[in-house]
This record gives C-alpha cells, sequence and structure tokens, in this order.
C-alpha cells in the first residue's frame, strides 16, 4: 500500500533520514519499505557505501513501520550485519514486524542494493510506552 500523504508528512519530521535521501515507498500493517538514491555523499573514502548509510535507511523502515499507525514505539536495540558492498544507485529497507508484543515488539529489516543483493541485515528491538488511562 502506497503511503498516505499525513503518513510522508510525519515521517518527513526524521530530518536525519529525510536530509539524506530516505523515502517512505510502501507502508502496511507493521512492515514499511523504504528506499534511498546513493549519491556522492553516502561514500565513504573508499568509494564504498558509509555504513551508517545502511544503518540509516533500515532504522528509518522500523521507524516507519512501528510508528505509521500508532507513533510512540523506539528503537531499545539494533544490531547490524554488513553482508557485501551495495552495487547500483540506491538501496531499500524492508521492515517486517516478527513479534508485536504488549511494550516490545522485534523487527527484521533486509537493505538490498537496487540489483535485489542484500547488502545488510538489522535486527531491532522495539519499546512502545504504554499509554495510561
Amino acid at each position: 500500500m502506497k503511503p498516505a500523504e499525513e503518513i510522508v508528512e510525519l515521517f518527513g519530521k526524521d530530518r536525519f533520514a529525510t536530509d539524506n535521501g530516505a523515502v517512505i515507498e510502501e507502508v502496511d500493517d507493521h512492515y514499511a519499505k523504504c528506499s534511498l538514491r546513493l549519491t556522492a555523499r553516502h561514500r565513504n573514502a573508499m568509494g564504498a557505501v558509509m555504513g551508517g548509510v545502511y544503518f540509516t535507511l533500515a532504522d528509518f523502515a522500523f521507524a516507519v513501520a512501528s510508528n505509521w499507525q500508532e507513533v510512540g514505539t523506539v528503537s531499545l536495540n539494533s544490531e547490524i550485519a554488513y553482508l557485501g558492498a551495495a552495487r547500483g544507485e540506491g538501496l531499500t529497507a524492508e521492515a517486517v514486524c516478527v513479534k508485536n508484543g504488549k511494550t516490545t515488539s522485534y523487527y527484521r529489516i533486509e537493505v538490498k542494493d537496487d540489483m535485489g543483493n542484500l547488502a545488510a541485515v538489522v535486527n531491532t528491538t522495539g519499546y512502545r510506552k504504554v499509554q495510561s488511562n
């Protein structure tokens, strides 16, 4: 499902991610797909994509997937595995909820290059503030 205008507006406030080019492609129930077009500013001294770019895009996808329906989930812990150098001109991150509990959740985020190669995997535990009545 394509993101509604209000979702894009809400997450436009995630300035670090959006100022670095992250955009929302799709959202669904505890799911998000985000992308980023690579430019020279995303590269390290060796010409490869900087590790923080993969993580920023994955973290943004997690934020969208876990908060677009109800804001209040933050990352409690994240772990990234870099699996290969990105090829092509873009990255895509898909965040999928593996477990959604009352206060904690667990997401797996796969970051792929625009050729479909898996470049990084991020596992994130989220914490949702319990609403008091």
